[in-house]
């Protein structure tokens, strides 16, 4: 495994880690602070996502992923409106209230 590799599966394991947290986060609650832990589930959220964040800078520093605007991305702004979209069919329907 080389440095790039290395680093992508960091990624990979902080992107998993952000789903866990907002599993527990889902079933226990955001405010829902787990013995022995100092943070609530949305606090712990917000630090898995800043690991993601730390990681991706990384690789982007280091050219394995291209530089983008995490703010401003076309890309970001675009799957924005493909939720409201999905989210708007799930009310219809039902699912979501």
């Amino acid at each position: 495994m080389n440095r790039p590799e290395y680093l992508l599966e960091c990624l990979s394991e902080e992107c998993n880690e952000v789903g866990q947290r907002v599993s527990k986060a889902l079933r226990f609650s955001l405010q829902e602070i787990q013995p022995g832990q100092p943070l609530n589930n949305a606090e712990r959220i917000v630090e898995e996502l800043r690991d993601v964040l730390a990681v991706t800078l990384i690789l982007i520093e280091e050219g394995v992923l291209p530089n983008f605007d995490f703010v401003e991305d076309v890309g970001a702004i675009a799957k924005r409106l493909k939720i409201e979209k999905f989210m708007s069919i799930s009310r219809e329907t039902g699912a979501l209230s």
